[in-house]
């Protein structure tokens, strides 16, 4: 893109203030390191984060372009061009929309339910060579992403590919408007992200806006419902001949790509992908002929921690220039204090020159503060000079596996960036900490999700508090804790000092709250800025007597109430004294907080109770907040009340269990997304007849012939050994596989007799679908699903997964 500001101004309805700036690239997000060349940063004003907050910021960085909606002293911004609209969103639809008018190339937009990045992934694996072809980075198919994909295009591509994906009814419409698809793709129709429709009809309705001018529409007959669609639509619009557009429709079902694929999804992703070059005239033979080339997709990045305390960030076979810079910016975001090193392989097909595009490359290394560069292929070692002194090139993957070290990577965040055929998977395979083949996944973009969803029922001013004991419920303290300060959270909560010690040590410099605080942990805490809970005299004593010791004032302290859990707190007849003893201590302290808990906030058969403690929580922490001078919050409710009782939000409320993905109530439990998959593979295969028997205590007895597999994982990495003998089921390819014989201190075996799979086969544990969650596994077991998730051994690796 290339617009002067004024231009800019009139295309979307604004008015210029300052310099007439030329923009070569657009940004939303503040805390990107890679803002391209001549950026125009959008600021929007959301719930949580408000882009003008960081204009300041920006300015010093070196971004003189802003479109705002709101009036900006201009004499704090001398060299700047402000672009004021109404909406920046709009307003940022509104320019791609117009850049997209200029675009000569042919369009593509993809939607459906599901598969929709894996289409588009294939779809340019199989691009022809000399074809220059432009997709939309990861999953950028929002109302943002998707201009912000527009936007990117050069202008010069013959193909461009962009993914759109809705959550609510009208986006759509709003989507159409700025893609103009000349060919459409729909995927699959699918319930995710079905709450905001009335059904799965509806939803299609509100897909197909997208290609409501396209020339040509590619779908499979295997759904449908959505040919059944597409037909009406096509009736509907002959019989409205001034200017409707008939499109041809292209059933890609009746494409034939072989059987080389893992199952049907996969087989009906490729033939899209072949039938897309079809319809558009090019040679059926050279593009069938790279089927076999064909590459899982990475759909997230992955984060896992890798040997001598290094960090992995996982991105193998995606390479594109416009992914790397959203990579960059999520190493640049977990690395905390460690150096930086990008692996990266020779990148294909980027439609540059190669002096341009490992140009491109070093500056967002330079802007992301990567100091270290290994490059394996032999192309960009023909580039050395434009990269940082001490960089180091090898000619194939197999020649840097021999030669890497332990030591060379100890202590660094290391980012691994691979094309199709470099096997980069073995490059983090090689360096990643644990290997295992048990992992939990930890999807952070549906935590992402579960904390906003928990926040749009809050009051506007209410602040948040989030859990993160216990390594944050099994999911990985510092990976949560870090997310968490990113998007804005107030405070954190942790169990014992160690665990803010850690949290302190890797990076996290936000308001860190002990829960169990005691008098040999406070002279740590005192060092690392951690905040106690103060719950007895006791306590408040020790913890005064060491702030003398080291000088402190003003330092703030949580007081905790008894209003009916009767676990710890100051109880009623205690108020008088406490509000005493805190005045004696003068501006040794401040209580930040007044606080209690709720015992059975998720049980509507004790609703009562939980409001009587309510009013005795309104009574006592009442006569405090009066007493003392300053402000002091108030918070009360957790994730359950949150949910139940939105009179007990108060100034403050503490999110737990929800950000995890369970709730208290099926409506709210439809709302939240599953955040952790517990997975690991089959290692062998077996044949059994009747007379034979399975595991420890010949428990599995057999009814019939039956086909075993045996999977590495067992009580010692956290599964329950009462879940044996077929009280539990995996899911292997999408299908119950019952636990058989009991499970074992490293394995267990499953029956997959009625179950196509092979050796090398993914099984699910828990986190695989209805009747496979951690909610099911807990009424299984009569327990509840902290415990489930608290379970998991810290032998079992966690992988992060982030857009």
């Amino acid at each position: 893109m290339k617009y002067a500001l004024s231009e800019i101004a009139r295309i979307c309805g604004g008015k210029l203030t300052g310099a007439d700036l030329t923009v070569c690239s657009a940004a939303t997000d503040s805390r990107s390191f890679t803002l391209g060349d001549r950026p125009l940063f959008v600021a929007i004003a959301g719930v949580n984060h408000d882009g003008h907050a960081y204009i300041a910021e920006l300015y010093y960085r070196g971004v003189r372009a802003f479109m705002v909606e709101r009036d900006v002293r201009m004499d704090s911004y001398p060299e700047a061009g402000f672009v004021r609209v109404e909406s920046s969103v709009a307003a940022l639809q509104s320019l791609a929309a117009d850049y997209r008018s200029r675009f000569r190339g042919i369009v593509v937009g993809i939607t459906g339910s599901n598969g929709k990045t894996v289409v588009k992934e294939w779809i340019a694996q199989l691009c022809p060579p000399g074809v220059k072809l432009f997709r939309s980075p990861k999953s950028y198919n929002s109302q943002i992403g998707v201009p912000l994909s527009v936007l990117m295009i050069e202008g010069d591509e013959q193909i461009a590919l962009i993914e759109a994906g809705i959550s609510q009814p009208g986006e759509m419409a709003r989507l159409e408007r700025i893609v103009r698809p000349d060919v459409g793709v729909i995927t699959t129709l699918g319930d995710a992200h079905q709450e905001h429709f009335r059904n799965l009809q509806h939803k299609l309705e509100e897909k197909l806006h997208l290609f409501r001018a396209a020339r040509t529409i590619l779908y499979s007959s295997h759904y449908p419902q959505v040919e059944e669609q597409l037909l009406y639509q096509v009736a509907e619009a002959r019989r409205h001949p001034d200017g409707e557009i008939v499109p041809r429709l292209f059933d890609a079902a009746k494409t034939d790509v072989g059987s080389g694929f893992p199952d049907r999804a996969s087989q009906e992703d490729a033939a899209l992908a072949v039938a897309l070059y079809d319809v558009l005239g090019y040679d059926r033979d050279e593009v069938r002929s790279r089927l076999g080339g064909l590459q899982p997709v990475a759909m997230r990045l992955e984060l896992k921690d890798g040997l001598n305390g290094s960090l992995i960030v996982n991105d193998s076979y995606n390479s594109d220039v416009n992914s790397l810079s959203i990579a960059l910016d999520y190493l640049r975001s977990v690395a905390g204090e460690r150096p930086q090193t990008l692996i990266l392989s020779d990148i294909l097909q980027s439609g540059y020159t190669e002096e341009e595009l490992y140009s491109k490359v070093a500056h967002m290394m330079e802007a992301t503060g990567v100091d270290h560069l290994i490059g394996i292929g032999t192309r960009i070692r023909e580039y050395a000079p434009l990269f940082p002194r001490g960089s180091e090139f090898y000619p194939t993957t197999d020649a840097f596996l021999g030669a890497v070290t332990r030591e060379s990577v100890a202590g660094r965040a290391i980012l691994i960036k691979g094309n199709r055929s470099s096997q980069f998977e073995r490059v983090s395979h090689a360096l990643q900490l644990k290997s295992h083949t048990t992992k939990l996944e930890v999807d952070l973009d549906a935590m992402i999700h579960n904390l906003n969803v928990c926040r749009a029922k809050l009051k506007p001013h209410t602040r948040l508090m989030a859990m993160v004991k216990a390594s944050g419920y099994g999911h990985g303290g510092y990976e949560v804790a870090n997310m968490l300060q990113h998007q804005g959270v107030h405070y954190l909560a942790v169990a014992f000092a160690d665990e803010g010690v850690a949290l302190r040590e890797r990076g996290i410099s936000m308001p860190v709250v002990v829960l169990n605080a005691d008098a040999d942990s406070f002279e740590l805490m005192i060092a690392h800025g951690l905040e106690p809970e103060i719950y007895s005299f006791s306590s408040l004593h020790a913890f005064a007597d060491e702030l003398k010791r080291h000088g402190e004032r003003d330092y703030p302290i949580h007081v905790k109430l008894d209003t009916g859990m009767h676990r710890l707190g100051f109880v009623e007849g205690e108020i008088v004294r406490l509000l005493e003893e805190i005045a004696g201590y003068g501006r040794l302290v401040k209580v930040q907080s007044v606080f209690s808990h709720f015992a059975v906030s998720d049980e509507v058969s004790e609703d009562a109770f939980t409001r009587e403690q309510l009013a005795r929580f309104e009574e006592m922490s009442g006569r405090i907040v009066e007493a003392l001078p300053y402000k002091v919050l108030r918070h009360i409710a957790n994730s359950a009340a949150i949910e139940r009782f939105p009179e007990a939000q108060y100034d403050m409320c503490r999110l737990g269990i929800g950000l995890y993905g369970v709730a208290a109530t099926q409506q709210g439990q439809s709302e939240l997304c599953r955040v952790a998959v517990l997975k690991s593979r089959i290692v062998q295969i077996k044949e059994l007849d009747p007379s034979q028997t399975v595991g420890y205590g010949r428990a599995g007895r057999l009814a019939r012939p039956t086909r075993t597999a045996t999977v590495p994982i067992g009580y010692a990495d956290g599964l329950d050994r009462h879940l044996g003998c077929g009280r539990w089921a995996f899911r292997v390819n999408g299908k119950p596989a019952p636990i058989v014989g009991r499970v074992c201190m490293d394995t267990c075996m499953v029956d997959v007799t009625d179950i196509e799979c092979r050796e090398g086969d993914e099984a699910v544990v828990y986190g695989g679908g209805p009747g496979n969650g951690v909610e099911d596994m807990a009424r299984v077991l009569d327990t509840i699903p902290y415990e489930i998730m608290t379970s998991v051994s810290t032998r079992v690796k966690r992988v992060y997964l982030k857009e």
